[in-house]
Protein backbone atom coordinates (compact mmCIF):
# COMPACT_ATOMS: atom_id res chain seq x y z
CA UNK A 1 0.00 0.00 0.00
CA UNK A 2 1.10 3.57 -0.70
CA UNK A 3 1.44 6.23 2.10
CA UNK A 4 2.01 10.01 2.35
CA UNK A 5 5.29 8.80 3.53
CA UNK A 6 6.45 7.45 0.04
CA UNK A 7 8.61 10.04 -2.16
CA UNK A 8 9.83 10.30 -5.29
CA UNK A 9 13.28 8.80 -4.88
CA UNK A 10 11.28 5.57 -3.10
CA UNK A 11 9.02 5.33 -6.33
CA UNK A 12 12.06 5.86 -8.85
CA UNK A 13 13.26 2.88 -7.65
CA UNK A 14 10.08 0.88 -8.22
CA UNK A 15 10.46 2.37 -11.30
CA UNK A 16 13.89 1.49 -11.94
CA UNK A 17 13.36 -2.27 -11.19
CA UNK A 18 10.33 -2.76 -12.92
CA UNK A 19 11.44 -1.36 -16.48
CA UNK A 20 14.89 -2.97 -16.14
CA UNK A 21 13.33 -6.55 -15.77
CA UNK A 22 10.00 -6.15 -17.83
CA UNK A 23 7.81 -6.49 -14.31
CA UNK A 24 4.53 -5.42 -13.64
CA UNK A 25 3.29 -3.46 -10.18
CA UNK A 26 0.29 -2.21 -8.63
CA UNK A 27 -0.01 0.65 -6.24
CA UNK A 28 -2.47 0.37 -4.12
CA UNK A 29 -3.91 3.55 -2.67
CA UNK A 30 -2.39 5.99 -4.85
CA UNK A 31 -4.12 8.55 -4.09
CA UNK A 32 -2.44 8.41 -0.39
CA UNK A 33 0.83 9.74 -1.59
CA UNK A 34 1.31 14.13 -1.35
CA UNK A 35 0.60 15.90 -4.28
CA UNK A 36 3.91 17.46 -4.51
CA UNK A 37 5.07 13.65 -5.07
CA UNK A 38 2.32 12.77 -6.97
CA UNK A 39 3.41 15.65 -9.71
CA UNK A 40 6.96 14.14 -9.83
CA UNK A 41 5.93 10.44 -10.39
CA UNK A 42 3.80 11.63 -13.14
CA UNK A 43 6.85 13.11 -14.90
CA UNK A 44 9.07 9.45 -14.30
CA UNK A 45 6.04 7.66 -15.58
CA UNK A 46 6.49 10.00 -18.55
CA UNK A 47 9.59 9.70 -18.84
CA UNK A 48 9.21 5.82 -19.23
CA UNK A 49 6.35 5.97 -21.50
CA UNK A 50 8.46 8.16 -23.89
CA UNK A 51 11.05 5.39 -23.47
CA UNK A 52 8.23 2.70 -24.46
CA UNK A 53 7.04 4.67 -27.27
CA UNK A 54 9.86 5.33 -28.73
CA UNK A 55 11.15 1.67 -28.66
CA UNK A 56 14.69 2.61 -26.88
CA UNK A 57 16.24 -0.12 -25.64
CA UNK A 58 17.90 1.79 -22.70
CA UNK A 59 16.85 5.38 -21.39
CA UNK A 60 18.62 7.76 -18.99
CA UNK A 61 16.12 7.99 -16.05
CA UNK A 62 16.58 9.72 -12.85
CA UNK A 63 20.43 10.10 -13.52
CA UNK A 64 20.77 6.21 -14.00
CA UNK A 65 20.79 4.73 -17.31
CA UNK A 66 18.90 2.04 -17.47
CA UNK A 67 17.18 -0.98 -20.00
CA UNK A 68 13.57 -0.41 -20.82
CA UNK A 69 12.18 -4.34 -21.10
CA UNK A 70 9.12 -4.26 -23.27
CA UNK A 71 6.36 -5.27 -21.32
CA UNK A 72 6.94 -3.24 -18.52
CA UNK A 73 3.92 -1.89 -16.93
CA UNK A 74 2.46 -0.31 -13.47
CA UNK A 75 -1.12 0.13 -12.08
CA UNK A 76 -2.65 1.95 -9.63
CA UNK A 77 -5.50 1.69 -7.51
CA UNK A 78 -7.15 5.52 -5.82
CA UNK A 79 -9.40 4.24 -2.97
CA UNK A 80 -11.98 7.23 -1.64
CA UNK A 81 -10.48 8.57 1.53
Amino acid sequence: NCSDGLDYLAMAKFFKGLASCGAWACFDEFNRIDLEVLSVVAQQILSLTDGLRRNLPRIIFEGSDIPLVRGFSSFITMNPG
